[in-house]
């Protein structure tokens, strides 16, 4: 027995002389993993957009509602998100930098998501901008408010300024109801693409050209600073998708969506789309597909 006791008094001074050191060591090494440890990177994200109109209305239009979404998406994943702005000179450069995942995500007309889809079928909707709980809005073919035209039809050996070669407006919806009034290109006394919608728009109303096809939302601020135009011809148009590269992270594209179809603040949104977001499918523009087809026929 007197050995046994021997044996646990010396087991216990042993124990108390090493829990210390053995703590100490512990504690250091904690220390130097949490030191060594890498701190976790920012989120980055790049926008992309091309320049339907002047590229400082452009700048001007997204960053707010840009700088909002970083604040939230960094709310819901707990990390900050830092969002730059890409903008493209045209449509097909900017196609060019989701297709090649030069951007995470960008702001398209519909034909120019039909297109960058039939290039990367791994892009995915984000969300749909709404108009009025609508996924729909109008295009418009303007002419010179002193013009005699009161039809498409009308527009026979005239001339006509569409937009950038692959928008959506701009081009096949304007072209494919041109067809349907029986105005193809041979009819025309001549056309041109001036890429954006307000060159159009000016065009029309300097007598440049009788007639031009262009957005609704850029008609009237073209009106409203003194341009004579008025509209001819009226016609559906499907509103914009937000856009994710093939190549998002399914946690931060999670996360967008979330905040783009909560968002109801209209100061947030009053420069992209006044009425929020809607969740969006590929099937809502298959009508435009169907347009783009049948403006081959031009």
């Amino acid at each position: 027995m007197k050995t046994k006791r021997l044996k646990s008094a010396f087991c216990q001074r042993l124990l108390s002389a090493f829990t210390p050191f053995a703590a100490q060591v512990l504690g250091g090494l904690a220390l130097a993993l949490v030191v060594s440890a890498p701190a976790r990177a920012d989120i980055k994200l790049v926008f992309g957009t091309y320049a339907a109109d002047k590229p400082t209305v452009t700048v001007k239009k997204y960053k707010p509602f840009l700088n909002y979404l970083s604040q939230e998406m960094t709310k819901v994943l707990g990390e900050p998100v830092q969002i730059r702005m890409k903008i493209a000179k045209d449509y097909e450069n900017g196609i060019d930098d989701l297709a090649n995942g030069d951007v995470d995500f960008a702001r398209f007309g519909p034909a120019s998501y039909i297109t960058v889809y039939e290039r990367e079928s791994g892009i995915q909707i984000v969300a749909m901008e709404s108009k009025g709980g609508s996924k729909r809005f109008k295009g418009i073919i303007a002419v010179h408010s002193n013009s005699t035209a009161k039809s498409l039809s009308d527009l026979t050996r005239q001339s006509f300024a569409f937009g950038d070669p692959l928008s959506t407006i701009g081009r096949y919806l304007a072209q494919s109801h041109l067809i349907d009034a029986g105005v193809t290109s041979q009819e025309l006394s001549g056309y041109e693409y001036l890429g954006r919608h307000d060159r159009v728009g000016t065009a029309v109303g300097e007598g440049r050209f009788t007639a031009g096809a262009l957005k609704e939302s850029t008609y009237k601020k073209l009106v409203q600073s003194g341009v004579p135009i008025r509209v001819l011809f009226e016609f559906e148009n499907v509103t914009k998708p937000w856009l994710a590269a093939s190549g998002m992270d399914p946690r931060v594209l999670a996360a967008m969506r979330q905040v783009m179809l909560s968002t109801i603040d209209s100061e947030v949104l009053d420069s992209i789309a006044k009425d929020g977001f809607v969740e969006g499918d590929d099937a809502d523009y298959d009508f435009i597909r169907k347009a783009m087809q049948h403006s081959r026929s031009f």
